[in-house]
């Protein structure tokens, strides 16, 4: 069985709560050992305290001896908190109060050579002490002082169970608050889910909508919109397409019903049937062509056209598509001329967009009327290598410029038809100028006419020394 995962709010409210958890626990760690080493810092001043208070109970007496002069101040034995001891510095004991008669006695040497603290457990007690040596009346003492740390111990015990307690209480509400706060943060992407949901292929000229287009949810709401639009644009060309590509495929078949039905209903001569078949054979070759560009552009929009670039000159690029169209253009009666004055140079794959140029002239060649001019230039503007198709023909209206490179659009249908055009070639022509990093736009001539503008990146100094180098290692392997 599959378990679903957790939602967003879920994993929002489980990252923060773990988060605040061990930013809790370091803080209340940091906290307690802060406050446990403050407590002992004020043990240690206290003892320090009592030493210095001990000291003025000690006093030589008339035989030379150092004596505890308890009577000139109040009793310490009755706290049994606080213990002193005091010995000579032979090791005879001079006083020891009855709360310190549990502790073991010092070592002399080792209290006499510096002060030092330290805790003895002691009879399940824990105390703190300080051994430090002395001179009273000139005569060496060592004393030590020592408080009990069992109230101290008590106060952080309190100190430590607040704060163990406390944590999982502060985590528990935090937690809840942040569940709260995340709902409120990602409720408007489910008022964006559910409209966004509602948009279906026959509504996509709807929009969503935020209430603030400033942050990030206006900001992905955009991004929506955005997506939106292009699918709207797509589903708009599909249908055109699939609209276009129905009706070219139905008439080269209707025709072919047509001769087909026509030759069948009466006996036919030999070259009757002959002329039949050739009619359609030629609207199968129209069909072929047809099916074959369209699997090309198919190709070409999925991306598994694979370039070879290189670096050529462009005016030999013109001559050769000159070469092929010279015929069709002195069919027609036309002049085909080149205007070429220095060699410009792009790394192109030569055969896609030698396509592309071919059937921009061949388009031109197709709608020039007869004794008209076809004008290939070739000229460099800055960075752009550009190639220029100038005819004489009817020219395209300005209000057709966007859509002439559009699949199956015509801007004359009847004349298109007796040309015996797809309506493809300038989409092809546009998808070959694309993939070689170019673009390419038609306006109107002069006096009249069109004008089809290719520019392509430049070629670099770098890139023929490349594309030099390439070639000569492909000669050195043939």
């Amino acid at each position: 069985m599959t378990r679903s995962a957790p939602s967003i709010r879920a994993r929002l409210t489980g990252w923060y709560s773990v988060v605040l958890f061990f930013m809790l626990l370091v803080y209340a760690a940091a906290t307690y050992l802060a406050v446990r080493h403050e407590f002992f810092e004020q043990l240690e001043d206290q003892l320090h305290d009592d030493f210095e208070s001990a000291e003025g109970f000690l006093s030589p007496a008339a035989d030379g001896r150092i004596v505890w002069a308890s009577d000139r101040y109040r009793d310490p034995d009755e706290d049994e908190d606080k213990g002193i001891d005091v010995w000579a510095g032979g090791g005879e004991p001079i006083y020891r109060s009855r709360a310190s008669t549990s502790l073991p006695p010092i070592a002399l040497p080792a209290a006499a050579a510096a002060a030092r603290y330290e805790s003895l457990d002691v009879g399940g007690r824990t105390w703190r002490t300080l051994t430090a040596s002395t001179l009273v009346g000139g005569k060496p003492l060592v004393m030590r002082v020592s408080r009990s740390e069992e109230k101290l111990r008590a106060q952080l015990a309190e100190i430590l169970g607040v704060l163990v307690l406390g944590l999982p209480l502060v985590v528990a509400l935090a937690s809840v608050g942040g569940y709260v706060l995340a709902r409120g943060a990602l409720t408007p992407i489910d008022h964006l889910a559910a409209a966004a949901r509602r948009i279906t292929a026959e509504r996509l000229h709807e929009r969503l909508s935020a209430p603030n287009p400033d942050d990030e949810i206006g900001r992905l709401t955009a991004v929506i919109n955005d997506t939106y639009a292009r699918l709207e644009a797509s589903f708009d060309k599909l249908r055109r397409f699939t609209a276009d590509a129905s009706h070219e495929l139905r008439t080269p078949l209707t025709v072919v019903r047509g001769i087909g039905e026509m030759t069948l209903k009466d006996p036919r001569s030999p070259a009757e049937y002959k002329e039949a078949i050739g009619s359609i054979l030629e609207e199968i070759d129209r069909l072929t062509t047809l099916v074959d560009t369209l699997l090309r552009l198919s190709h070409g929009d999925a991306g598994t056209v694979r370039l070879s670039p290189e670096t050529l000159d462009l005016r030999n690029l013109a001559r050769d598509v000159a070469a092929s169209l010279g015929i069709l253009a002195e069919e027609r009666s036309q002049r085909l001329d080149i205007e070429a004055p220095e060699p410009v140079m792009a790394t192109v794959d030569r055969l896609v967009l030698r396509e592309a140029l071919t059937n921009v002239v061949d388009n031109a060649i197709k709608y020039g009327p007869s004794g008209s001019r076809v004008l290939i230039q070739v000229s460099a503007d800055r960075d752009r290598a550009v190639l220029e198709v100038r005819d004489e023909g009817p020219g395209v209206p300005p209000e057709h410029r966007e859509r002439i490179f559009d699949r199956f659009f015509r801007v004359d249908d009847g004349r298109s038809r007796q040309t015996g055009g797809t309506g493809l070639g300038l989409s092809i022509a546009k998808w070959a100028v694309d993939v070689n990093g170019g673009r390419i736009s038609v306006g109107s001539g002069v006096p009249h006419g069109s004008v089809f503008r290719i520019e392509l990146p430049r070629a670099t100094a770098s890139s023929r020394d490349d594309d030099s180098l390439v070639r000569t290692r492909r000669g050195e392997h043939t």
